[in-house]
């Protein structure tokens, strides 16, 4: 399977990154750098490939799954090479530890905090300084780029600007307006698009041995946003959840109905950061402790000097915390905008396919009590807490205010 295979809807791109790889072989062979206005092989033309790269897209388009093909591609050491075969096999060792996260030469940096600092932008920098160890490229995928705070983005801006000569950045946000202009401008753009629902309902069906039946309504759900999809299909949780949020617009027919609708809606965020901190914080603070030098038999206590590093520790569990209540509002939010979305396409006799097939009765009931008019101000209503939650406003206020506005429409 090439590495192309799970970009699901994006033929455009996956064209342009192959065409990139082949140019990226001649630039080694050559000795030329990544960032380097190189020729062709043979052809006179520029280079298809450059040091900095800038993958958008909106949520679930696979923005974070075209840059790890592209590395593994950049990485592939397939002998089907020599004979004018594509980069990017899927089974020679470079393709497949590049892929699994496991090769020297690919950094794949991801966060479950809420931004990027400037001490983690400084360490990637410096890593990409290195020349390759045993690979083509020193390769750095930044999948959260989106998340770098201003100083981060300066720390990086000096390192695109001045690339080593082997080494190539891979930068993922939602839009272009998520990273600095002067770090844009030094890249180039790969748009990539909402992926079709029957594709998706397809590769869930083809991958994950998923229930055709279930793979079309989970795709149709999340229209089109992969690993939603995935979940909503294989996690009964996940489904249960969208099922109660779905059935927030019947309950804020008065004020205490609106009022208890948001205490329920952030009491499973909270649920949801619980159960991930239960998961992962328990195994790290051990993790840390042994490594601590904590022994068994002095009452588990740490040695002088090292509580430091357990309360960088615990901070970094709070922020993830709150990046996880954060996600799951925000998914509830985006569920609750796609079920206004269909009511809206039946007050107006669209003929688009609707997302929320499911609960249909209910869609029917609200845009059967109000008009097209109020629908879009309670869709507004749903982006104006989303924008609160991204200014720090008190996730409940933020919630409260929303139910509130949902109900005068």
């Amino acid at each position: 399977m090439a590495v192309w295979d799970e970009l699901v809807g994006q033929d455009r791109v996956a064209a342009q990154l192959t065409a990139a790889a082949r140019d990226a072989d001649a630039l080694v062979t050559g000795g030329a750098g990544a960032g380097a206005p190189a020729a062709g092989p043979g052809t006179g033309t520029a280079s298809k490939m450059t040091h900095a790269w800038l993958f958008t897209g909106p949520p679930g388009s696979g923005r974070a799954t075209a840059a790890r093909a592209f590395a593994a591609a950049l990485q592939c050491v397939s002998p089907d090479r020599a004979l004018g075969a594509a980069p990017g096999c899927g089974f020679c060792d470079g393709c497949h530890t590049a892929l699994v996260g496991t090769h020297a030469d690919v950094e794949v940096v991801r966060t479950d905090q809420l931004t990027i600092g400037v001490k983690e932008t400084r360490e990637l920098v410096r890593r990409a300084q290195l020349s390759p160890a045993g690979g083509r490229w020193q390769v750095i995928v930044l999948e959260d780029a989106d998340r770098l705070t201003e100083g981060a983005g300066n720390v990086l801006l000096k390192a695109v600007e001045e690339p080593a000569p082997r080494t190539v950045w891979l930068l993922c946000t939602p839009s272009l307006e998520d990273v600095l202009p002067t770090i844009r401008s030094r890249c180039r753009l790969l748009t990539l698009r909402t992926p079709p629902v029957d594709a998706v309902a397809d590769l869930l069906v083809r991958r994950d041995g998923i229930d055709p039946e279930r793979a079309a309504s989970a795709a149709r759900a999340t229209q089109g946003h992969i690993d939603r999809a995935r979940r909503l299909a294989t996690d009964e949780r996940s489904r249960a959840r969208r099922a109660a949020v779905l059935k927030l617009p019947l309950r804020v027919d008065d004020v205490g109905g609106c009022l208890k609708a948001a205490q329920e809606l952030i009491d499973a965020a909270a649920e949801d950061a619980k159960q991930v901190a239960e998961e992962v914080d328990a195994k790290e603070t051990e993790e840390l402790r042994a490594a601590l030098g904590a022994a068994a038999g002095t009452g588990g206590r740490l040695p002088r000097g090292t509580a430091g590093a357990m309360k960088d520790l615990q901070d970094r569990q709070k922020r993830r915390a709150t990046r996880t209540q954060r996600d799951t509002l925000d998914q509830a939010l985006t569920d609750l905008t796609g079920f206004y979305r269909d009511v809206l396409a039946l007050q107006l006799g669209s003929q688009v396919a609707l997302a929320n097939t499911d609960v249909r009765d209910a869609l029917e009931r609200v845009a059967s009590g109000s008009k097209p008019e109020r629908t879009l101000r309670r869709i507004e209503a749903v982006s104006a807490c989303r924008e609160a939650l991204d200014r720090n406003v008190a996730p409940l206020l933020a919630v409260e205010a929303m139910a509130m506005a949902l109900r005068a429409g």
